[in-house]
């Protein structure tokens, strides 16, 4: 049974995620039953929320001829121009209905600034903007975490390779995970996270 200083990190398990969403991730919805299981075990639980305004410049939509999936240059580096997903205030933001939301004690919302998007639940996509989860952890006692959620290639990886290098000791639970695999990007993630020492299972 994990301890007083181990926390469930839940992230993005959200309808625009899962099959029917702007964005599906194959099986996203497989995995909600497992997680709601899980946090069973934890006495600190976070969930994150991707959380986009309309106008967010990380969508296709909102660069005139661009196509998803293609890639731009930002200022803070090479973006993926993904299909307009998880819109403040919409349906597609929510978490998915069969989600046990009440169990958790913190939401952290992300990708809200309209010029840089948010793949980590620590750091923008800049990698210096905090979004404040680290604070919240560490003033709590937690110094291991585990993470589920969506999708593993992109939010659950950038999440586990900064919450490594904050010093937490990190599992991705991978039976409770889900991922987009654009061109190779699994594979390459999965990479990076065991050479940072994170315990993938």
């Amino acid at each position: 049974m994990p301890t007083a200083t181990e926390a469930l990190i839940v992230i993005d398990v959200q309808n625009d995620f899962c099959p029917g969403g702007a964005l599906a991730v194959a099986g996203g919805d497989e995995i909600v039953s497992g997680i709601n299981g899980l946090m069973r075990d934890y006495a600190t639980i976070v969930l994150t929320q991707d959380w986009h305004p309309a106008n967010h410049l990380s969508f296709a939509d909102n660069h005139p001829g661009a196509t998803p999936f293609s890639l731009i240059d930002m200022p803070y580096g090479p973006q993926v121009l993904w299909p307009s997903h998880c819109v403040q205030g919409t349906k597609g933001a929510e978490f998915h209905p069969a989600l046990q939301t009440n169990p958790a004690q913190l939401v952290i919302r992300k990708g809200f600034r309209l010029e840089i998007d948010s793949y980590s639940a620590f750091f923008e996509n800049d990698r210096k903007t905090p979004t404040g989860l680290e604070g919240y952890l560490k003033s709590r006692g937690v110094t291991a975490l585990t993470l589920v959620g969506l999708a593993t290639d992109f939010c659950v990886a950038y999440s586990a390779l900064d919450a490594s290098k904050l010093g937490f000791k990190v599992t991705v639970r991978g039976e409770l995970c889900r991922a987009i695999d654009l061109d190779g990007s699994l594979a390459a993630a999965r990479s990076q996270m065991q050479a940072a020492g994170i315990a993938l299972t």
